[in-house]
This record gives structure tokens, sequence and C-alpha cells, in this order.
């Protein structure tokens, strides 16, 4: 008699890959570059480049959908973003085939090994991605109407970065129904990742004003407290974030289900290797505290 295979401990080993993957390139000089080329101003283009790539799908809905799809950046980045672009959703579609671009060449350049199982898996995960539920996962949906992509290696790729977004949409609703704001969760995560304080919420854009009113909120909740003059995230705190991370892993198996046991297991075999490349990466263009969802905890 076989035993269920663990979905839970696949579903969370993969999301490392997954997150790897895709976010390398927030921080990717060459895609940093072709912003610069597209015209947004120079001091900024990495982060408003980030923003307007990834929030393109979108784009045409406005700054107030964008804030609400990614959760985690900043209100005043976002609006930057549409202000930089002249709310022109062409603009914006632009800077995510310049993004595009980025990827391809990158990848072949600092993860190689990375090609050839993007390649091959690109269309298992299609009919995959299609039986995902959408309700409640506007940014996976936005993401998942664009065009397939002719290029196989950038086919593979939007392929997982439309399970990352779907996975990002669950975990979001999950924070959502914490009662947790931005800020809030930002605080909470750094404390999870064990950062320095306030890192997070600073790193992603946070106003000294909206990290104050994170703390003065968790303090209210019994979520954080002060101890010898010093705020610090309680135990009641560190707690909801486990939950929260152990309910962003339950609620997101389906994908590796649909897969199937053995190439869900396959794909954390591949993709790690070439993913510890990409993480390499991001620690020399942005730093080891970037991208957290794919650092392992101390």
């Amino acid at each position: 008699m076989t035993s269920e295979p663990d979905w839970f401990e696949i579903t969370r080993r993969n999301a490392r890959s997954i997150q790897t993957t895709i976010g390398w390139i927030y921080w990717d000089p060459g895609a940093t570059a072709r912003y610069i080329d597209l015209g947004l101003p120079e001091a900024f283009a990495e982060p408003l480049g980030y923003i307007a790539a990834r929030c393109a799908p979108l784009a045409s809905a406005g700054p107030e959908a964008v804030i609400a799809a990614f959760g985690s950046i900043s209100s005043v980045g976002i609006r930057a973003a549409f202000d930089a672009l002249g709310h022109d959703p062409e603009r914006f579609e632009a800077c995510r085939r310049a993004r595009d671009a980025a990827v391809t060449d990158g990848l072949r350049m600092y993860s190689p090994g990375i090609v050839g199982p993007l390649v091959e898996v690109g269309p298992e995960l299609w009919p995959v991605v299609e039986q995902l539920p959408l309700v409640g996962r506007t940014f996976m949906a936005a993401h998942l109407a664009l065009p397939r992509p002719d290029d196989p290696l950038l086919s593979g790729w939007h392929a997982v970065n439309c399970i990352r977004e779907w996975r990002g949409d669950t975990h979001w609703a999950v924070v959502v129904a914490a009662g947790l704001t931005h800020p809030e969760a930002s605080i909470l995560h750094n404390a999870y990742m064990d950062y320095e304080t306030d890192w997070m919420p600073t790193s992603r854009g946070a106003t000294s004003e909206e990290i104050e009113a994170g703390w003065a909120a968790l303090t209210g909740k019994g979520l954080a407290e002060l101890d010898h003059d010093r705020r610090r995230v309680s135990s009641d705190g560190r707690a909801l974030r486990e939950r929260i991370e152990d309910d962003t892993d339950r609620l997101t198996t389906l994908p590796w289900e649909l897969l199937g046991e053995h190439r869900a297991r396959w794909f954390a075999e591949a993709f790690e290797p070439p993913c510890e490349a990409l993480l390499a990466r991001v620690d020399e263009t942005a730093g080891p505290n970037y991208q957290p969802a794919s650092r392992m905890r101390s």
C-alpha cells in the first residue's frame, strides 16, 4: 500500500525555486538598462521598472487596482511608476517586453543550467496553470491572459510566473484574512526572517509614518510589544506569521498535485541547483536580505 505524497512539503520546497526563478530579474542590471532606455529616470529605474514590468497586465486598470494586487509594495512607489510612465498602458507593456528580453539573456548568462528544465517543463505546466481556480487571484488571472511567448525558454518562465503569482494572490488573501495591513505584514515577515528591525518594510517602500502605524496596530493587537524600550514582535505575532506561511503552503498544493508527484519531485531536483546560482546573483545585484521567499530561515 503506497502512502499519499506529502504535498505540503513538496509545495514548501518548490515554492523557493518558483520565487527564485522569477524574482532575480527584479534587480538585474540588464533589465534596468533597458528601462532607462525606455525613459525611466536612471536614479529610480530599478524599482520603477520592476513595478511597471510586473504590473503591466493590470496597468490599464490604474494605480488603485495595482496597489490592491501587489500587496507588499508601497503605494507611493506604485503611484510613482504610473506618474513616470504617464499612466500609459503601452509604456508599461514596453517595460514588460524589455524585462522579458532581459530574462532570456540573463538566464542563459547567469544560470544556464535552468534553461533546459524550463524549456522541458513549460508544455507540462501550461495545462496545470489553466486548471488553477481564478476567483480571488486577480494578478495571476491578468498574467494568464497575456499572449504565450513563442520562445520555449520564455514560455516556460511565464508558466512558472503564473504559478508564482497564483501563490502570491493566495498568500495575500491569507494575510488580509488575518486582518493585517501592508506594513504590519512586512513587520511580522521581518521578524519571521530575523532581519534587522524594520529592514523589510523599509525595503518595500513603506514610509516612516506607515511603519510607525504598523507597529502601533500590532501592539494594540498583542502581536508586538516593548522590551526594554525596544519594539519587538511578540510570541503571538511570530506564531501568526508561522500560521500564515503554513496556510499559504496548504492552500497552494494544487499545481503540484496536478503536475503529479513524479514531476513535482523532478522539478525540485532540476530547479534547485540553478536557482542557487540565481540567488547568488541577487546577492550581488541587491544584497543578501532581498528576495526573502527564496531564503532559508536561520
